[in-house]
């Protein structure tokens, strides 16, 4: 008997085991343990779309209000994550706004905590510095906020072209110089990513204007596009890999960018080389399923339509998975890069002490001196007392609106900055400033986050009266104006925005006459984002400084460069013209500033009935800022790569040298003046005349910026340019040229200002590229 129930009991235990292992499912392969094929293999279709696209964002169900670009999950204020796959090992990761520092919340409810970042300058100011190595000691700062915040993914840096002096983004972009946006982008992304943290670059591409900005229609040439548009994006992938591109809203040339393989695939992939992921822009695009065939993997920040389109895309046969398996590769490689999942231990206490010394000390070289007769700046050792004026002096511009700002525990004013440098503002002008602005903020409405979230309105000036002008003449040592601009997200600068109100224009002509009537200096100082009128008032004051939106530490970075503490050293990455109808895109641009709407979810069909509104024609070319100015002898208010400084330099010695298709420049700079300074050397290039392309009159081939010079001490600054970079787009044979012939290589303090010409002999050479993106019909283009 007991031999029998032995014998039932090990049947029973092996049928138990066999039972068991039937129940039990298959080795389950986990992210970075298991080959990326094998991860797809075990994903679902419906795991496969939610990866695809974002995990949605708070407000918005196709019709809510919280503020654009903004979500809750796992680090409140981000602008979005991706979706989690705990059974693959695969964990959600975090994407955050920038350029100008990371944008998250800076509080928490329940959390007594503050979460505050550094506001950074702009990147008008950044491009201004011409110094790589600044901008990427400012890309690192930023990273490890990025880093210790726990995010993975910062969406910066932007870098599309300075097209026309009224786009609303400007401040956050650099140039309207490819090759100085290529390579300070190349340099943020180098200090960002050097945290083991991405980047994305965007808008990718000819992203110019905010009007109508996610159903517009960009009209642009192959050689313009090539030349222009996307030689900064290419040098940014080629010199720095960023993690991440992201598409832009508009239509370009008859296709939504995020749809365009031609733009997505075989451009930015097979030609440059990206081997990262891309995403869209916040509900950028149209067609989910158009959008993964064109090689744009993630969708942000997601929403029900897409994944079901996804999903029914693949099942009908409309999508081939082959494709959405590609995409979703691309993203587990940036997944497997990402902090969280190396499980870092971030501690949200970034040293922001630190961070700010950063943005105050790199501001300053990039604040650009336009003006300074009879060596006003810096000031004196015997001036103590300032008067001064404009609302902005005390309610100083950190930056821009939108996804662009930055949540700050505070911004320094220059009546602040001033004062910590010794200097004394006079208490009964501060005061009636202070009250003026109390006063408007009473009796301003009451906003709703998105309107706080979009408004650039700045506080209207208090109209002076002749005898309080004359009151602060008498006690004052010298008197400061300071004017401020404030331009963002979702609209455009309006036209007359661009020139100073009848306000601000009188209280410059009444302190100037005051002031000087009794032998004191007035110097202007420009809190702006974009370029503005300066040439009918430039003549007032006896000093101008443009210190740009320089973050929260701006009123410390002017006094230090009011007080001589630090010497000026930017250089103006944009063209001022004497008035905006001499920009060449000035009649293909927008200039009501009007909304471009927040129907983020249905953009509707395509429109092609406005101009300037459902689509622009770039009828300038190739002509974009000085290659228009100086090409066609406009004459300019500040030149391209203008800028002074306190103390003067000579150019000497230029010498170039041809190698193995390298063409390598050196200059001698000394500091022949009295104060310590930098200089930026800037390489042009003239090509010879072409009976096939035309061509500007000169071109930023290299630029570089000494280190800092003291009186009398040299440097010798080296330069080199690739013969491939001489080269100019061919549309009729869809390939680069370069002519043959004898090129000059023209050294400068700016466009217009060349202290030494080089010639050399050059070889032609064509280089075939792909024949894509072009305009539907053929655009009436600008010709020397």
């Amino acid at each position: 008997m007991r031999n029998n129930l032995l014998i039932y009991s090990l049947a029973f235990l092996c049928t138990c085991t066999i039972l068991r292992a039937e129940n039990t499912p298959a080795h389950t392969p986990q992210l970075g343990k298991s080959s990326l094929d094998e991860v797809i293999g075990a994903m679902t279709l419906e795991e496969k779309a939610h990866l695809v696209i974002g995990t949605g964002m708070a407000g918005f169900t196709n019709g809510g209000t919280a503020v654009v670009g903004e979500t809750q999950d796992i680090v409140p204020g981000a602008a979005g994550t991706t979706y989690a796959i705990p059974r693959l090992g695969i964990p959600a990761i975090v994407l955050v706004d920038g350029p100008a520092g990371l944008r998250i919340s800076p509080t928490r409810e329940g959390d007594t905590a503050t979460y505050y970042c550094t506001h950074f300058p702009i990147g008008t100011l950044l491009a201004s510095t011409w110094n790589q190595e600044l901008v990427e000691s400012v890309g690192q700062a930023i990273g490890n906020e990025v880093l210790e915040y726990g995010a993975d993914v910062l969406l910066a840096p932007a870098l599309n072209i300075h097209r026309n002096p009224l786009c609303g983004r400007n401040f956050e972009y650099y140039s309207e110089d490819p090759v100085v946006s290529g390579k300070i982008a190349a340099a943020y992304v180098r200090g960002v990513q050097s945290n083991g943290v991405g980047t994305s670059i965007k808008h990718f591409a000819a992203n110019n204007q905010e009007s109508n900005r996610m159903s517009m229609d960009a009209h642009v040439s192959p050689r313009a596009l090539r030349e222009i548009y996307l030689k900064g994006f290419e040098i940014a992938v080629r010199e720095a890999n960023p993690w991440t591109v992201m598409s832009s809203y508009n239509y370009l040339n008859g296709i939504y960018t995020s749809e365009n393989p031609e733009l997505l695939t075989t451009l930015l992939r097979d030609e440059w080389g990206f081997r990262g992921m891309v995403m869209t822009d916040w509900f950028g695009g149209s067609d989910a399923v158009a959008q993964m065939k064109a090689g744009n993997d993630m969708l942000q920040p997601g929403f029900d339509k897409q994944y079901e389109a996804i999903v029914a895309g693949v099942q009908d046969g409309i999508l081939d998975e082959a494709i959405l398996n590609r995409n979703v590769k691309r993203i587990l490689e940036l997944i497997l890069q990402t902090p969280r999942f190396r499980g870092y231990q971030f501690s949200n206490k970034p040293d922001l002490k630190a961070h700010a010394t950063v943005t105050r000390q790199s501001a300053t070289e990039g604040m650009v001196l336009l003006k300074n007769d009879g060596e006003t700046l810096p000031l004196k050792s015997d001036v103590k007392k300032i008067a001064l004026f404009g609302c902005t002096s005390y309610d100083f511009v950190a930056g821009g609106t939108g996804s662009g700002n930055v949540n700050r525990a505070y911004t320094v004013s220059l009546s602040d900055g001033l004062a910590n440098v010794g200097f004394q503002v006079d208490e009964v002008l501060k005061r009636l400033y202070e009250d003026h602005l109390a006063e408007l903020k009473r009796k301003a409405p009451k906003k709703n986050p998105m309107a706080s979230f979009l408004s650039t309105k700045r506080p209207a000036e208090i109209a002076l009266t002749t005898e309080q002008i004359r009151e602060q003449a008498e006690k004052a040592d010298v008197a400061l104006v300071t004017l401020g601009r404030m331009s963002g997200e979702f609209l455009d600068r309006k036209l007359a925005d661009f020139s100073l109100k009848a306000e601000e224009m009188q209280l410059v002509e009444s302190v100037c006459k005051v002031f000087h009537a009794v032998g004191k200096k007035v110097v202007v100082i420009l809190n702006i984002g974009g370029v503005i009128e300066t040439a009918s008032w430039k003549h007032l004051p006896d000093a101008i400084l443009c210190a740009w939106q320089a973050g929260q530490e701006g009123g410390n970075s002017v006094a230090d460069v009011l007080s001589g503490k630090a010497s000026p050293s930017g250089k103006l990455a944009t063209t001022f013209p004497l008035k905006y109808e001499d920009a060449a895109s000035s009649t293909n641009f927008p200039t009501d500033g009007a909304m471009s709407g927040l129907n983020l979810f249905n953009h509707g069909e395509k429109k092609s009935e406005k101009k300037l509104w459902d689509y622009t024609d770039y009828e300038e070319d190739i002509y974009v800022g000085y290659r228009y100015f100086d090409s066609f002898g406009k004459e300019v208010s500040y030149p391209f790569g203008y800028g002074l400084s306190y103390t003067t330099f000579t150019y000497s010695r230029p010498r170039i040298q041809a190698k193995n298709n390298v063409y390598t420049i050196s200059v001698k700079i000394k500091n022949t003046g009295k104060h310590a300074g930098k200089e930026v050397v800037q390489l042009y290039v003239a090509a010879p005349n072409s009976a096939q392309l035309n061509k500007p009159e000169k071109e930023l081939k290299a630029f570089a910026k000494t280190h800092e010079l003291q009186p009398g001490e040299s440097a010798t600054v080296t330069l080199s340019v690739n013969a491939d970079d001489l080269a100019s787009y061919d549309e009729a044979s869809s390939s680069w040229v370069v002519d043959a012939g004898t090129y000059n290589f023209l050294i400068g303090a700016s466009s217009r200002d060349i202290r030494a010409t080089l010639t050399a002999k050059v070889a032609a050479s064509i280089r075939q590229t792909s024949d894509i993106i072009r305009p539907i019909e053929p655009i009436k283009t600008l010709k020397r």
